[in-house]
């Protein structure tokens, strides 16, 4: 089974933090607009489970994803399905209204900029993100795709690129959870 292994980290800084990580030798792609539409299930409250389903649009590609419950209390280490749409922002809306005529519910809609870096970190490829949240603010997510018995290793990886990063606070809640519950930046 396939896992996303992450940490994510409120950002003060984040032409400085940049900086680092292209010292460390990140290249980040230009900047790029997500929408991330998140919907309620109609018959399990994934507040309760932890668990989500999003539909992402990124341009005109759009992904249907789901995330599994977080394994463990210290990083966001989950179980993710991410499967292509049809490109363009009908079929997104098509994809949405399908769920909705199912019983889901559109939660709220979260919007980021985001700009992404490949990172080789002590063997392991790291997915650098940072991102520039609408009401929210500067964050950094720090990702490695990982198989079940390569999960603690991911994490020793991560944790080791936040500490040289000076990242010292993890923040497990997702932006949905934060933008619910009202957090300013």
């Amino acid at each position: 089974m396939r896992y996303e292994v992450e940490q994510k980290f409120r950002v003060a800084n984040p032409a400085e933090l940049e900086g680092r990580l292209v010292e460390l030798g990140a290249d980040f792609d230009p900047p790029v607009w997500q929408v991330d539409g998140y919907y309620a299930h109609p018959a399990r409250d994934f507040a309760t489970t932890d668990e989500a389903l999003r539909i992402r649009r990124v341009g005109d590609a759009n992904f249907v994803t789901y995330k599994g419950p977080k394994l463990d209390q210290f990083t966001k280490t989950r179980r993710e399905i991410e499967v292509p749409l049809a490109e363009g922002e009908q079929p997104a809306a098509d994809f949405g209204n399908l769920l909705v005529a199912l019983g889901f519910r559109l939660v709220a809609e979260v919007y980021k900029q985001r700009r992404l870096a490949e990172l080789p970190w002590q063997g392991l490829s790291v997915e650098v993100a940072l991102d520039q949240v609408e009401r929210l603010g500067h964050f950094v997510e720090l990702e490695v795709r990982a198989d079940d018995g390569d999960l603690e290793a991911a994490r020793q990886n991560i944790a080791s690129l936040a500490a040289r990063l000076g990242l010292l606070q993890g923040e497990r809640r997702s932006y949905l959870e934060l933008l619910l519950i009202g957090v300013k930046h």
